[in-house]
């Protein structure tokens, strides 16, 4: 089983989305897969339609706790989401209780070898979560918007990784909400700074089909599969998936 985190420091770079569309188009690529929302904002479990009469609590987080129990069905073959909802908030909290790093990961071992693909889509911040996080990923991707701004909150999580020992190779930015028309995006996508010379190829396009995930509550492939953006995200999860192949 591999593990994907979608990742940023940030808010509002597109993480989620990412998260329900790489998911979606693992799953139809016949992987077994599990989206774990991590964000109390319940964003992903939305999309997904979650029933929120079930959403996990603090019970998931003792030892010896059937995670399994917790996981949901969707409407799309071999994709089943671990859903959150504002409880979710205090999950740093319950982590820190266990101190170690390696607590998500150790949650993830009963499912090992149920799913072929675990992906993270995780809260913007930079806590004892995204300690775990880090520890239980093979690859972390992180959305980053074509601005300064954008790129600061990267360069923080790049610093991080270094000091904290985390293996730089296992960190993967990838340009998201990116608008060509505007210079500075334009600029960025076409000279990345030397921080992200390992930057995706793939950009994804600031574009209105995105917004209407929240309309059909539905990944971008599954109401408008012939756009731009769709085509956008097909073409990362190829550079995903061959990445994840090398983990």
């Amino acid at each position: 089983m591999k593990t994907l985190a979608v990742y940023n420091l940030k808010g509002g770079v597109g993480k989620t989305a990412a998260s329900v569309n790489l998911a979606y188009l693992a799953s139809q690529s016949g992987l077994r897969t599990l989206l774990w929302d991590l964000d109390p904002q319940g964003a992903a479990s939305w999309y997904l339609q979650a029933n929120t009469e079930e959403i996990p609590d603090k019970s998931m987080w003792r030892a010896g706790a059937d995670i399994e129990g917790q996981i949901q069905s969707t409407a799309y073959d071999k994709l089943h989401l671990l859903p959150a909802d504002l409880h979710t908030r205090h999950l740093d909290t319950w982590l820190r209780k266990d101190g170690a790093r390696d607590a998500l990961l150790q949650r993830l071992k009963p499912v090992n070898r149920r799913y072929d693909l675990v992906v993270l889509d995780c809260p913007p911040s930079l806590s004892h979560l995204a300690d775990n996080v880090f520890t239980a990923s093979d690859l972390v991707l992180v959305p980053t918007v074509p601005t300064h701004l954008s790129l600061r909150a990267l360069k923080t999580v790049i610093d991080y990784y270094e000091a904290e020992g985390y293996p730089r190779n296992t960190l993967k930015p990838f340009y998201s909400m990116a608008d060509r028309r505007r210079l500075l995006h334009r600029m960025l996508i076409e000279q990345p700074p030397k921080m992200i010379k390992d930057v995706a190829k793939t950009v994804i396009p600031y574009a209105s089909a995105v917004e209407r995930m929240g309309e059909h509550r539905a990944p971008l492939e599954v109401f408008e599969s012939y756009g731009y953006a769709a085509e956008a995200y097909r073409d990362l999860w190829k550079e995903v998936n061959a990445a994840l192949k090398k983990t």
